[in-house]
């Protein structure tokens, strides 16, 4: 989740820390990069709801883990999404922390799905994310980035396998558009409903085609959300989904939405898909205006 429009997401490495006692005894390894923004931020609480000392290498030392976040029914909806995101992938929740920081507050503008099997969300991207919208759907956003790697983990996705991080970000990007539209997710039927969320929560993308923490370009971001949105339409599990969306993953990098069949091939989802294909190159292309993308049906 990084981008260098209107609000710019910058990349980060570990923060080295000093030494200190550990939540667990066992070495974190972060299969995901690290993602961080800049941006205003809400006064944090000067209480510490601590309840371990160190977190781990990716978060300052002064942060600290905690179980709730803002008030009891922002704690409550975020658990809820989480086991609502699971849910639509026939999965079960997976552990989610939040992370504080009354030293450092803006250290914890940071979302992280961990390798092991949990999701660290920062407090000030909570923060943040919440003021962009009333429903707290930038959130809702994030955490279902978040989790689209914790299935990438399960089921040793993306399936596409490159020497950035493009595939498995932009996979991840589609499948929080899958989890925004599906009837028993966040059920938004328009697109225009999400793309706004979506520009803060994920997009937009970088140029740093070579580094490994490549996550795709404005344009294939765009491009993969929207993709991910529309096959929201049909009830696919992690791998089908995986399958779909690559098949169509040219046409996320170069707007040529033609394949080979295979045998997992659907007519049903290719004329659909095929119907939206034009519009898709014009947003993979950056030819679509910013109005019209947060305007799509």
């Amino acid at each position: 989740m990084k981008t260098n429009f209107k609000n710019a997401f910058l990349l980060l490495g570990a923060i080295a820390l000093t030494t200190a006692v550990s939540c667990s005894k066992d070495e974190e390894v972060v299969l995901e990069t690290q993602e961080t923004v800049l941006a205003e931020l809400d006064q944090q609480p000067n209480h510490r709801e601590s309840e371990c000392g160190y977190v781990d290498g990716n978060w300052s030392s002064t942060a600290y883990l905690s179980s709730s976040i803002g008030t009891s029914s922002e704690t409550s909806f975020m658990n809820s999404q989480n086991s609502r995101i699971a849910s639509v992938w026939g999965r079960p929740a997976v552990p989610l922390r939040f992370v504080k920081d009354a030293s450092n507050p803006n250290s914890t503008f940071n979302a992280i799905s961990y390798g092991s099997g949990k999701i660290y969300y920062g407090e000030a991207i909570y923060n943040a994310a919440k003021a962009r919208g009333g429903s707290n759907i930038v959130n809702a956003m994030i955490l279902a980035h978040e989790f689209a790697h914790q299935l990438q983990y399960t089921y040793g996705l993306p399936s596409r396998n490159e020497s950035t991080a493009r595939a498995a970000e932009l996979e991840a990007d589609g499948m929080a558009g899958y989890y925004l539209r599906r009837p028993n997710g966040f059920n938004k039927t328009s697109f225009s409903q999400i793309a706004p969320a979506y520009e803060f929560a994920a997009a937009i993308g970088d140029n740093n085609v070579n580094s490994p923490g490549h996550h795709g370009t404005a344009p294939q971001r765009r491009s993969a959300v929207r993709l991910g949105f529309l096959l929201g339409a049909y009830d696919l599990n992690a791998p089908n989904f995986d399958y779909n969306f690559f098949y169509y993953y040219s046409g996320v990098l170069n707007g040529q939405y033609k394949q080979a069949q295979s045998e997992y091939f659907n007519p049903e989802i290719d004329a659909y898909i095929r119907a939206h294909a034009e519009e898709l190159r014009r947003i993979q292309s950056g030819e679509m205006s910013d109005e019209e993308y947060f305007n799509l049906d």
